[in-house]
């Protein structure tokens, strides 16, 4: 219809032509623009600026910007080292043009560099001492920016810490130390414990690394940034800095021994850990939890035998004993009976 009333617009005026078919004069206009706006412009090639980078300098300089030294640098920052070695190939403006009409990469540049793929640890402890956790945490000390450390091997089935140290600073040279004498107290075996830490620098170190090999010990580390791939530790360190008898600062190192000893007594032996059935990590660790079962099954029968209306005609149950422990508990039934399995061909 719009074609209809242009070509009889050439013989009337166009608001007739548009009554005629019953356009409107809007839609009519409208169509005309983008007829006009459609033709094909003829753009002229730009030319080349005196001053621009022959082919060969531009490719060299293509060629520095993607290099494996500086793919995870800013122009900025590449400018500035080649010219801090006495090599200048264009300015920086320069580069981010290269680098975004050409290859249009300059968004998406610090991706580029391949980051280890790290594989979400998955453990499974069924009794005491099959794996460990630990790690580092700091205490504040007497004045600002003065801290102490605080090292702590926890078995993640029990709960119990078998190991605990404070001292100045971070060392590697420590923290062999403490999982050795800890291993010994422990009466370790080779092929018998799996021990998990983060990524720290103690936790990675050579010394720490060659020890437990030495030991007959796998090491097992969470992956990068992800606190939940070492759960026990962390949720332990919030026990401690939770407690209200926790003070803000320590005196001296001697105050945070003497408070954190304190602390581990009662946290391996009054605390009922409501993760392994309200039980202490102490009597879960050194098989005394089966017992403590049974003489609460008994206290509740005698309650449920006093006053059986009381609990609706059903005998209560004490909180179950642990039978696992996961880091990273698997999805798939599947996946967790075969570990299962594993862990009990294993031992």
């Amino acid at each position: 219809m719009i074609i209809a009333a242009e070509h009889l617009s050439c013989h009337v005026s166009k608001k007739a032509a548009c009554e005629a078919f019953s356009v409107p004069r809007a839609t009519f206009y409208r169509h005309q623009r983008r007829k006009i706006t459609s033709v094909d412009v003829v753009k002229k090639e730009r030319p080349t600026p005196p001053l621009a980078l022959e082919p060969d300098e531009r490719q060299r300089v293509i060629d520095i910007l993607h290099s494996d030294r500086f793919l995870d640098d800013t122009p900025y920052e590449i400018y500035a080292t080649l010219l801090d070695e006495g090599n200048y190939h264009c300015s920086i403006r320069t580069m981010y043009r290269l680098l975004t009409s050409e290859h249009g990469c300059v968004k998406e540049r610090r991706r580029q560099v391949q980051r280890p793929n790290y594989v979400k640890p998955e453990l499974l402890a069924t009794e005491p001492n099959q794996v460990w956790s630990w790690d580092i945490t700091k205490l504040k000390g007497p004045v600002k920016w003065t801290y102490f450390y605080l090292y702590v091997i926890m078995d993640i089935f029990s709960r119990y810490v078998v190991g605990w140290m404070i001292a100045q600073r971070e060392l590697a040279a420590l923290a062999k130390r403490l999982i050795e004498d800890t291993c010994e107290k422990q009466h370790i075996e080779s092929d018998q414990l799996i021990i998990h830490s983060d990524r720290g620098p103690s936790m990675k170190s050579k010394p720490v690394a060659l020890l437990l090999s030495d030991l007959g010990v796998t090491k097992s580390h969470s992956r990068p940034h992800v606190s939940n791939d070492n759960p026990y530790s962390e949720a332990q360190f919030k026990t401690l800095k939770y407690c209200p008898q926790f003070p803000g600062r320590f005196g001296s190192i001697q105050d945070a021994r003497s408070f954190c000893q304190q602390f581990i007594s009662w946290y391996n032996k009054e605390h009922r850990h409501s993760g392994i059935g309200l039980m202490t990590p102490e009597q879960v660790h050194y098989g005394q939890a089966q017992k403590v079962y049974e003489d609460r099954c008994q206290v509740l029968l005698d309650a449920y035998e006093k006053s059986p209306q009381r609990f609706k005609g059903k005998v209560p149950k004490p909180h179950a004993l642990p039978k696992a422990a996961w880091i990273n508990k698997p999805k798939t039934v599947e996946l967790e009976s075969k570990l299962l399995t594993e862990v009990s061909h294993f031992h």
